[in-house]
């Protein structure tokens, strides 16, 4: 059975602490280069093992939730049992109450493979040398696009609206979901209330407001309306309780069950620069051994019928590959570009 939270109050503790400060591969200042991976961008940190680690006799894995989180609980089962079968112990996934959790879970031993975003991955390996594994495959690509959308086409659209390959509305160019695209309108952001995630996540919050930094807007220029997920960000315009919100592209996907509508009332206008994918980071407390046990476990997994039904419902993932971890330096990039820390 999948727990919902952590059963320990330590962990809430450094949730909460982590939240509120990132780890250093990500909050010193700006450097002219650092979005190019310049002389001044993050170390590539590649994580470790303990080779003297004794063999365990059961896995925790951490997911944080993209969506419901107990739609969530629901479909990680698919993904539990295979693991445990491929593995030959109990795995059990935990959903933990953001990214920061699941970082602090996995440096406390609480989890010991993290399903995580790119700054997190990175976060994970830089304080607790946990190994970045795998990077997740969408759409044929390791890397994606936040998008800007909006309930106030007129406003933020130079062209009209047209349906894409999945019929839902687009302008300025962001129908292939390739970044970047139609940034010149994201000046117009400004003043406006805007849906967006915790500053930790890529989508919801870190390239999105790189971007507007860029175009000459701050955070302190908008009404932000913070949510924890990203079909919040989509629900939250959708509804008319923000103008403007941020999640990956393209979200309304999601929601789309609920509310068949939402791809016209609610319309990209934006892509920031690519985003590189989330992806699987174990523990340094493992063996080596088990570590590429559990990479491959997952890689094997993801390659087989069952297991791209599964992962697409859990995170829309339509396969895995070997983790590239000096892709995983944009993020931590842009996240020092906007003065996090």
């Amino acid at each position: 059975m999948i727990s919902t939270r952590f059963k320990l109050p330590a962990l809430a503790a450094l949730a909460l602490a982590g939240s509120m400060v990132l780890s250093s591969c990500g909050v010193s200042q700006e450097s002219a280069d650092s979005a190019s991976g310049g002389a001044d961008a993050p170390a590539v940190c590649t994580g470790s093992g303990d080779t003297g680690a004794a063999a365990p006799t059961k896995l925790t894995l951490a997911l944080v939730p993209s969506g419901d989180s107990k739609k969530l609980v629901e479909t990680v089962k698919p993904l539990e049992a295979a693991l445990t079968s491929r593995l030959g112990i109990p795995v059990t996934g935990v959903i933990t109450a953001d990214y920061q959790a699941a970082v602090e879970a996995i440096g406390a031993n609480q989890a010991q493979i993290g399903m995580l975003p790119s700054l997190q991955m990175s976060q994970a390996c830089d304080k607790y040398a946990a190994v970045p594994a795998l990077q997740t495959v969408r759409k044929k690509k390791t890397s994606y696009a936040a998008q800007m959308f909006t309930n106030n086409p007129d406003k933020y659209c130079t062209d009209k609206p047209a349906p894409g390959p999945n019929g839902m509305l687009y302008c300025n160019g962001t129908a292939s979901g390739n970044g970047p695209a139609g940034l010149d309108s994201v000046a117009k952001i400004k003043g406006a209330t805007v849906s967006m995630l915790s500053p930790a996540s890529p989508a919801g919050y870190i390239f999105p407001v790189a971007a507007m930094k860029k175009a000459g807007v701050s955070v302190d220029d908008v009404s932000a309306i913070k949510v924890t997920a990203n079909d919040a960000s989509v629900l939250a315009v959708y509804k008319g309780d923000a103008e403007v919100g941020f999640s990956y592209w393209d979200a309304r996907e999601v929601v789309k069950s609920d509310t068949p509508d939402v791809g016209s009332k609610v319309v990209v206008f934006a892509l920031t620069d690519e985003v590189p994918n989330d992806g699987m980071s174990i523990s340094s407390k493992l063996s080596p051994d088990w570590q590429k046990k559990i990479s491959d476990a997952m890689l094997d997994y993801s390659k087989t019928p069952e297991g791209i039904k599964s992962l697409t419902a859990i995170y829309q993932i339509t396969g895995m590959q070997v983790a590239d971890p000096a892709s995983l330096k944009k993020t931590q990039a842009a996240a020092r570009s906007i003065g996090l820390g």
